[in-house]
């Protein structure tokens, strides 16, 4: 079993797991994940590793359906029915001169390790984030840390440029900035957008597809994707890989196979939501 030595609501539906699995910390590279499970009766939650300390590793996981609510709902001291990793191949690395990441949601956390890594191998740092609200922004500090340049994007404008990371990128772009590597985690549909931003400018482009995923070692076949018109799995051969060679609309239609059960299964469960708890007892603000 596998503890949770801390753990917090960061923003909302976003969670700070911190886990204690030595063979994880001490082997974890950036770009890694790893699967966990709440129960024995869990569905395998892959979640990208954000850093790691000692005898621990981080994580980020964002409250989206049944079984990462038990996820969430746990507690410090709990402890985890299983947790597999590290999984995946670890990103690319090197001393490419100028770097954008970019990240939205879960991928504002997982973007901290490529940025991290890439600062340290010299490389100037230039970092972009996105949420819906400012009130959605997390780990700023720490990504301003390791970052040479940081913009924010907001849809609703309340925190840096109206809109999203690849607003940003545009405007950079345009404004005539160069940038020798790319590299994006988040929602595909973000990922995608900004793949096809960088595609005229041959800027090399990464992109850390979530695909749906099972087993994570391969074996199941169900987070295949098309790339370059060749059948990869994004858990043995990834999760990175070219963005300019992504077939995205393949991977739209495959990742909302299941959309509809999903939310069924989600409004049906025997779980308990906080935000409505607190809405029904007046606490919401």
């Amino acid at each position: 079993m596998y503890e949770i030595v801390e753990k917090y609501e960061e923003v909302p539906n976003v969670h700070r797991l911190v886990i204690r699995e030595p063979n994880i910390a001490t082997k974890a590279q950036p770009g890694q994940f790893a699967i966990l499970m709440a129960d024995e009766q869990s569905e395998r939650v892959p979640i990208s590793i954000v850093d790691t300390k000692d005898d621990t590793f981080t994580m980020f996981i964002l409250e989206l359906g049944v079984s990462s609510a038990k996820i969430v709902n746990m507690k410090q001291g709990d402890r985890l029915e299983a947790v597999t990793g590290p999984l995946g191949m670890p990103a690319t690395l090197g001393k490419y001169g100028r770097v954008v990441l970019g990240g939205g949601c879960y991928g504002i956390g997982a973007i901290y390790p490529l940025a991290k890594a890439l600062k340290e191998q010299g490389n100037e740092v230039v970092t972009i984030i996105e949420a819906r609200s400012d009130y959605l922004l997390y780990f700023q500090e720490e990504l301003k840390a390791v970052s040479d340049e940081f913009f924010v994007a907001t849809s609703d404008g309340t925190e840096g440029t109206n809109g999203h990371v690849q607003d940003v990128l545009v405007k950079l772009i345009r404004d005539g900035e160069r940038f020798d590597h790319a590299k994006f985690i988040g929602c595909t549909y973000m990922m995608m957008n900004c793949s096809h931003i960088t595609s005229p400018y041959r800027i090399p482009t990464k992109v850390a597809l979530n695909t749906i995923m099972l087993d994570g070692t391969g074996m199941c076949g169900c987070c295949r994707v098309s790339v370059e018109g060749v059948t990869k799995f994004a858990c043995v051969d990834g999760p990175e890989f070219d963005g300019h060679q992504v077939n995205w609309d393949e991977l739209m239609k495959r990742k909302s196979s299941y959309l509809m059960e999903e939310m069924l299964a989600y409004q049906t469960a025997p779980h308990t939501c906080k935000a409505l708890e607190k809405a029904y007892s007046g606490d919401l603000k």
